[in-house]
């Protein structure tokens, strides 16, 4: 899967992009109809801890899954988001298996 990699704010490591395009490839797992996938990784200026923002932007044939998620880590932010995909991307194939 294609994956666009944006981080706002500060400069991605080689280490977190691997870490994104594998935690993102195993989504191809429970959806094989993913055509392509956005990433914007941002920092926010706030006092708190959790101040890491995720979005993920899941292309698929007639739709698009939108999901974000803020935590302590970009780590913990990707994991978070990308169970959520899972679990909407579920839903979707349950949703097409029953029309079909």
């Amino acid at each position: 899967m294609k994956v666009n990699t944006q981080s706002v704010n500060f400069n991605a490591d080689s280490e977190l992009i691997n870490f994104l395009q594998n935690r993102l490839d195993k989504i191809e797992t429970f959806y094989s109809k993913v055509i392509s996938s956005d990433v914007y990784m941002k920092v926010e200026n706030t006092s708190s801890k959790a101040n890491k923002i995720v979005e993920i932007k899941i292309n698929v044939p007639k739709d698009k899954f939108i999901v974000k998620k803020q935590c302590k880590s970009f780590e913990e932010a990707v994991d978070s988001a990308c169970n959520s995909l899972e679990r909407r991307l579920i839903k979707q194939k349950e949703k097409l298996r029953v029309q079909a």
